[in-house]
Order: structure tokens, then sequence, then C-alpha cells
């Protein structure tokens, strides 16, 4: 390998926000924020969605909307008109 051409690689935990599961790994990654784990300084960077939170590594599925949106808007909204300009009388 060539010398000084390649970034730092850092000792680094990833934290899921929505479940506040961690994750110790390293990485060129970088953040402002550090944390003392087993005495070595790792960067802290948050994520919002990791395999312990996303619904295909969880197997909780989501809502899928199988009625189209138009037809949804439709539904809802399909008898409501939009009121008319009052005439003017010259």
């Amino acid at each position: 390998m060539k010398p000084d051409i390649h970034p730092e690689y850092n000792p680094v935990v990833f934290v899921d926000i929505s479940t506040g599961r961690r994750f110790i790994t390293h990485s060129t990654a970088r953040s402002n924020k550090k944390e003392v784990i087993d005495g070595v300084e790792h960067y802290v960077i948050t994520c919002g969605i990791t395999s312990d939170s996303h619904p295909f590594f969880t197997g909780k599925s989501q809502f899928v909307d199988t009625e189209g949106r138009i037809d949804k808007f439709a539904k809802r909204f399909g008898s409501v008109r939009r009121a008319s300009k009052p005439k003017l009388h010259k």
C-alpha cells in the first residue's frame, strides 16, 4: 500500500436512535462525540435505521397502501367541491 493516501481507520460505535442498540466496530467515519468503551476511545455515530430496527430484519411489516392515492383522495374528498366565486352584478 502507498503511504499517506488511505483514510485513518478508527474504533467507532454506531447507535440506533430508535432502539438504543449499539454496534461496536471500526470505520473511517468520525464524529465530534466520543465515548470510552472498555478503555478504548470510540467515535459515536447515531443512525436512524439499522438491522435492529429495519422491518426487513425484524420481521415486522409496515402498513402497505393497497388503495391508490387518487382513489383514497376521491373517497375522502370526492363530495367536496370548491366554492365558486360570487358573481358580480353590474
